[in-house]
């Protein structure tokens, strides 16, 4: 084997355990989005409002203070309030009916006759 080869073989070995890691992130983020929601619901029956400025304080600094690093404290903090703002969102919609398929992925639901196929956005665009 080649050293180009052994290369290639290595950068697809890394990429394969990032493509693990990203599985298992997303798998914690969907866990903390349902905790979220538990949230939203004893919120909701309490008449609280979904966003709590101090405790989300609490959480940028304490992600910040537990980062090791090779993250700044910023780009932690900007992960981070996207987790939040995006749990927040989801606390403040009413409940969802299960998971979205990915766009693209045929739900089993027909697309309507007109007005959303590839030609109409073009012509839209053409305008």
């Amino acid at each position: 084997m080649g050293a180009k080869s052994r290369r290639s073989a290595r950068l697809s070995a890394v990429r394969a355990r990032i493509d693990r890691l990203d599985e298992q992130l997303l798998r914690l983020i969907n866990q903390r989005a349902q905790l979220a929601l538990v949230i939203g619901r004893i919120k909701k029956r309490r008449k609280w409002p979904v966003f709590d400025a101090r405790r989300e304080a609490i959480v940028l600094r304490h992600v910040m203070a537990a980062n090791p690093g090779p993250l700044t404290a910023r780009a932690v903090r900007h992960v981070f309030q996207a987790i939040l703002s995006e749990c927040r969102r989801r606390e403040s919609r009413r409940p969802s009916r299960g998971p979205r398929a990915p766009r693209g992925v045929a739900t089993g639901v027909p697309k309507p006759a007109v007005g959303f196929g590839w030609r109409e956005r073009r012509q839209k665009r053409t305008r």
